[in-house]
């Protein structure tokens, strides 16, 4: 795989020229929108089949699957173009396997409101998926946000095992700790979520639960351990699977990384899985900074596979951009979020070329608006292939069991690109 980045002068023309590729397997690849309006600095990953198969006469895909020992999944996945083409014809050109380093399981995360062509694209790259719709309220009641029923039935019919995700977060991201802590400081309470925890799985079809942490720290850990061991206790007697996904909080002082001292030991001992995830919300009142950083990311990840084994952990993707308005005020400021393709259009239109920070591994650009006053002077992070890169780099030297994907409202052709690509994507049989 190469990350071509866009130049002066470039066209999807001359890139695909360069390096040999057509122009229709370079847009699929990438999911280029506008392939006729690139962006200086912008990624284009060129990806590398390791076998291919040309279309005979009377070829369909289910005999092309056969004949090459793959799943109908799996060669959709490998041509992106599929989706939107009613038929194949001889001569066409399809990908039936890349040169892949290890095996990984993806896990993505959507709310119920997800469009469902959406969902039925990402779902052939996801061996999980975690449905964010309930919340821990008041009393430990559960409160859902949407009809899941059939975002199940369509997860299971992708061979993707459906997770309930809980968590005392609403859907923007508000968080009312007094809740989280009488639920904390409650073992009646706690007994109750659990039992209804357990009866929501059953009645819905869930393979296990995923719990979105929240504010956990050092001094409350203890608290959170205490719960999260009933629960796993409760679903693992019935079979079920337990996860966590919990954001590292990461910092730098110095050329050091600072992170909570968080006992993941113990809690590995009492789940399935443990995915890295830093939690973006529609609006982020954090000062500009990147939407992710290696940087910080890579000796956390060092650190804690010292501690655990790697065979639990997963890292997580944002796929998020913020737009800042400049200067900065953190009494008053916030960014607004944008998809990653909303970044590259709003980069295209003002005219600015994208950057890459190298010390985080994620691209930037600035803009002006002409104003009544005075220009307004804005600031815009997001992710492309080389943040999406990074990550994965870290996942093959630590040897991380998986992936997970914040979130996949939005589809990203580019992101499964480079994940089908260089990971064998692991599915289950759906019982």
């Amino acid at each position: 795989m190469d990350i071509y980045v866009v130049q002066p002068g470039d066209t999807i023309n001359s890139i695909a020229d360069k390096y040999g590729v057509s122009i229709e397997r370079l847009i699929s690849d990438n999911g280029l929108i506008n392939p006729y309006t690139l962006v200086v600095g912008q990624t284009i990953v060129i990806l590398y089949p390791k076998i291919t198969y040309i279309v005979k006469q009377d070829d369909t895909l289910e005999s092309i699957a056969d004949k090459n020992g793959i799943s109908i999944v799996q060669l959709m996945r490998n041509n992106p173009y599929l989706y939107v083409r009613e038929f194949i014809y001889p001569g066409d050109v399809l990908v039936i396997s890349y040169n892949t380093v290890k095996d990984l399981q993806v896990i993505g995360y959507a709310y119920t409101f997800i469009n469902h062509d959406t969902l039925k694209r990402t779902l052939p790259y996801l061996t999980y998926l975690s449905i964010f719709n309930y919340r821990v309220a008041e009393n430990a009641d559960i409160v859902d946000y949407g009809d899941d029923t059939e975002l199940i039935q369509i997860a299971k019919s992708y061979n993707t095992v459906p997770l309930l995700m809980i968590s005392a977060f609403s859907p923007t991201g508000d968080l009312d700790l007094e809740n989280v802590y009488d639920l904390l400081l409650n073992d009646e309470k706690q007994d109750k979520l659990v039992n209804e925890m357990l009866e929501i799985v059953r009645s819905k079809g869930f393979y296990g639960i995923n719990t979105l942490l929240s504010n956990i720290s050092e001094s409350n850990q203890k608290l959170y351990l205490n719960v999260l061991t009933k629960l796993s206790m409760s679903l693992r007697k019935e079979g079920y699977i337990f996860m966590v996904t919990m954001p590292p909080n990461l910092t730098k002082s110095g050329n050091n990384v600072i992170f909570e001292n968080i006992d993941y030991k113990s809690l590995s001992l009492i789940v399935d899985r443990i995915i890295f995830l830093q939690n973006v919300w529609g609006k982020n009142k954090q000062p500009p900074s990147p939407i992710s950083n290696i940087s910080l990311i890579r000796p956390f990840i060092e650190y804690v596979t010292n501690t655990i084994s790697s065979e639990i952990l997963s890292i997580g993707k944002p796929l998020i951009g913020y737009d800042w308005e400049l200067p900065f005020s953190p009494s008053s400021s916030y960014a607004n979020s944008m998809s990653l393709e909303s970044a590259i259009t709003l980069a295209y239109v003002q005219g600015a070329v994208i950057h890459t920070d190298e010390e985080s591994q994620t691209p930037y650009f600035t803009y002006s608006k002409s104003e009544q006053v005075a220009p307004e002077n804005h600031i815009v992070w997001f992710i492309n292939a080389f943040s999406i890169k990074a990550l994965e780099d870290v996942i093959i030297e630590y040897n991380l069991i998986g992936s997970g994907i914040w979130n996949i409202s939005i589809f990203y052709q580019q992101i499964w690109s480079i994940l089908n690509a260089v990971f064998n994507i692991l599915k289950f049989p759906i019982i």
